[in-house]
């Protein structure tokens, strides 16, 4: 549901990727996004790749990470080409539409759209470089069925205060201020330095370093002593922050193993402590909000979409990449599946996965320990999703847009179907679904095993038993959110995806979320390679899983290939 940020980033819930359910692997003809003056994108085009086959840029991947990069170099003035192999621009944030339902592939939870101030997100800023805007929905608030009780919980610095008091000890709302008090003024360490001043050579001493010199000793001083020396805990796992203040109540511990989860992948124990207390600064603070696009979190892609073309940037959809062309030792281009070369002139940006990017690559070209050191990164699981389409009537109107759903807090968080998210955002906007019904997205976040799918073949008895068995979970998480009027039977769309259909249509090695990198046990990796020219970007890389996270990895390669001039230019023309 959110995703994390990082150096002053705001975090969300992560972002769950799922598939276009289509079924169906077309073969189809390239098309290319090119610039209109309407407000949506427009497709033109046809043979194995429309306009000229070179460019400045080329990034591989349409994913928020990937538009975020095309955009700003866009905007930098670079020719730009995005070649996304998928027939939707998006990646795991794509949407897709099914019976005039329009369901969210993947983000659906949003910490706010604001590019300054509380709440400063990265790719909120990516978008004000782009000049583009995301009407928006506000709430508050998001339902939690868990074993203690199923309650309304509402964001900021109070309400969770009573509701720990009600369904758990006053000794848990205690706990929970005196970890508020503690972290909560680290939080304004990262957000001195937005995510935008940040790029991947020398000249970031001068777009950070020197720019945003006294704001970050300002909130330095603002701590005093002891708070300062907590900030180079912000590295670490956040488990030591939670150790250190003596928390012990089973509420509190398991709560925050919850967020923690559903931020990265991993429990406080994993966990950077920079991505949690932000996360905390989001929530818990006066004046926060939760925010949904109007339109689908589709709009988000359409926006860096529609920003990209705008200064001249180039989308080329159904243009899978079949590997990375390397000469002299530098990545001078890609070949497509249909056997057509696009030159880079100078440099290639991969947005798949580490793993996915590696298999691009020619074997001869890739360092040995390049190569072990992915291989040997930990992945996380994959994904059951469920969507629905089905009418309001019998459904209580006072329904939330998001349910959490913990079984068994023994079991842990992290264990397999033992947690469940559903978003159901036609409670906020009717523009998602036909008149008088509803669009339901539910997931088990990152904890279905791939192993129990591999090698399956999709239309076998043996994978429809599967899927039916594994997407149960999802099921009793609905009609305990929805209540005794809900019918499975009534439903008009119901559509189910496993880690095989995640595999397939997102091109996830193994249908992963991402890598499961624990604090204090390794780092994502920096944007560049040791192959010259070539770059990552996404949840592969620093600052690592989630919506802001990736919008702040786009940036920080965009920047990295432009000069510090042109950044700083940037910078003063959005304000930050």
């Amino acid at each position: 549901m959110m995703g994390s940020g990082v150096l002053g980033a705001p975090l969300q819930l992560r972002a769950h990727p799922i598939c276009s359910v289509s079924g169906r692997d077309r073969r189809v003809k390239a098309s290319v996004l090119t610039p209109t003056s309407g407000d949506a994108p427009s497709f033109t085009g046809g043979g194995s790749f429309p306009g000229k086959p070179e460019a400045d840029v080329i990034v591989i991947g349409s994913g928020i990470g990937g538009l975020s990069c095309g955009g700003l170099l866009a905007r930098y003035n670079q020719d730009v080409v995005v070649l996304e192999s998928h027939e939707h621009p998006g990646g795991a944030a794509h949407s897709f539409k099914i019976k005039d339902y329009n369901f969210d592939s993947g983000p659906s939870l949003f910490s706010g759209f604001r590019s300054k101030g509380l709440q400063a997100n990265p790719l909120a800023q990516v978008l004000d470089a782009l000049g583009e805007t995301i009407p928006c929905a506000s709430y508050d608030s998001w339902m939690v069925h868990i074993p203690e009780a199923t309650f309304l919980s509402k964001i900021g610095p109070t309400s969770f205060l009573k509701d720990l008091e009600k369904y758990a000890s006053v000794e848990a709302s205690r706990e929970w201020s005196k970890l508020l008090n503690a972290v909560l003024p680290l939080s304004g360490v990262a957000m001195a330095l937005p995510p935008l001043a940040i790029r991947g050579d020398l000249g970031v001493l001068s777009t950070a370093g020197i720019r945003y010199a006294p704001s970050l000793l300002k909130s330095f001083i603002k701590m005093g002593p002891q708070g300062a020396l907590g900030a180079t805990k912000l590295l670490r796992p956040f488990s030591e922050i939670v150790d250190s203040l003596n928390l012990k109540d089973p509420f509190v511990r398991n709560w925050i193993d919850l967020l923690c989860f559903l931020l990265a992948g991993v429990k406080s124990d994993g966990v950077i402590a920079a991505e949690i207390i932000y996360m905390l600064a989001e929530w818990y603070k006066p004046g926060c909000s939760l925010e949904y696009p109007l339109n689908g979190s589709g709009d988000v892609v359409t926006a860096l979409v529609r920003g990209m073309q705008k200064f001249g940037g180039r989308l080329a959809l159904r243009s899978h990449v079949d590997n990375i062309v390397i000469e002299n030792g530098r990545a001078i281009g890609v070949k497509l599946r249909s056997g057509q070369f696009i030159r880079a002139k100078k440099a290639v940006v991969s947005n798949a996965s580490m793993w996915d990017t590696l298999n691009l690559l020619p074997n001869e070209v890739i360092p040995k320990s390049y190569q072990q050191k992915i291989e040997a990164t930990p992945q996380c699981d994959s994904f059951m999703h469920l969507h629905l389409g089905f009418d309001k009537k019998n459904i209580p109107e006072d329904l939330s847009i998001h349910h959490i759903v913990v079984d068994d807090w023994s079991r842990g968080v992290d264990a397999e179907q033992n947690a469940v998210l559903l978003s159901i955002p036609t409670v906020l906007t009717n523009n998602l679904a036909p008149p008088g019904k509803h669009m339901l997205h539910a997931y088990t976040p990152g904890t279905e095993p791939f192993e129990l799918w591999e090698g399956l073949d999709k239309r076998s008895s043996e994978y429809r038993n599967l899927k039916a068995e594994r997407s149960e979970v999802l099921w009793k998480a609905v009609e305990r959110a929805l209540g005794a009027g809900f019918s499975r039977d009534s439903c008009e769309v119901k559509l189910v995806g496993t880690p095989l259909t995640h595999k397939k249509f997102l091109r996830r090695n193994r249908g992963t979320y991402g890598p499961a990198i624990k604090a204090g046990e390794g780092m994502f990796p920096g944007q560049s390679t040791p192959i010259p020219q070539l770059f990552c970007c996404g949840d592969s890389t620093f600052p690592g899983i989630g919506v802001p996270a990736v919008a702040a990895s786009g940036a920080i390669v965009a920047n990295s290939l432009v000069s510090v001039s042109l950044q700083c230019e940037l910078l003063d023309a959005i304000g930050i």
